[in-house]
């Protein structure tokens, strides 16, 4: 028999914010669970919503990117990737904003996605596209974040620029063949669970 999902809902009756600021909300919570009884710790974070791109270019090869990845300390190959931003610049952090009071904050203050993967292919690789494609929006990190993935597909994408990083980009572009990111996938070298799966539903698509 098939339950009421509703009756799987925690409710939330506590919450601390242990460091909120421009860059991430990481919180501590206390949940009531659906029989009843109450658990804490919990900790969950919010940041920004964020695109990743498959780019094809014109000889159907992959535009890649290397950099380095504090979080398992390495050197990594994936997909351009980068933060939605605010249309007035500022970081755009939905639930945050909503906690601390600004009720008039929603999806069009912050850039569209599609432009957002426009402008952050074109920074991180001065390629540009014509053919897009949305792949799919997912969670993040459903267990512990509330962010949101945009995952498109670019086709014939073309050099018309050198790259325009961020003070803390420090990044290279690579270009690969469709089998050798099969390849790097199954030696576990290309290390974005998000842009995995991005590949493999650009490849259904392509």
């Amino acid at each position: 028999m098939t339950s009421n999902r509703d009756d799987l809902v925690w409710e939330e009756v506590k919450t601390k914010h242990l460091i909120q600021n421009e860059w991430i909300d990481f919180r501590e919570s206390t949940f009531r669970f659906p029989d009843g009884t109450e658990f804490e710790p919990y900790y969950s974070y919010s940041r920004r919503d964020y695109v990743v791109i498959v780019p094809f270019d014109t000889e159907g090869n992959l535009i890649c990117v290397r950099q380095f990845r504090h979080g398992i300390r390495q050197v990594t190959t994936e997909f351009p990737a980068g933060g939605i931003e605010r249309t007035d610049g500022k970081e755009y952090r939905y639930n945050a904003e909503k906690e601390n009071g600004n009720e008039n904050v929603d999806s069009k203050d912050a850039e569209a996605a599609l432009d957002a993967a426009k402008r952050e292919l074109t920074e991180e690789t001065g390629y540009t596209s014509e053919e897009w494609t949305h792949l799919i929006t997912i969670p993040s990190n459903a267990t512990i974040a509330d962010n949101y993935a945009y995952v498109f597909m670019a086709k014939n994408c073309r050099k018309v620029a050198e790259q325009d990083l961020d003070d803390t980009e420090f990044l290279n572009v690579e270009i690969n063949s469709p089998e050798v990111i099969d390849e790097l996938i199954g030696n576990g070298e290309f290390q974005q669970s998000v842009h995995v799966m991005a590949w493999l539903l650009a490849k259904s698509k392509s």
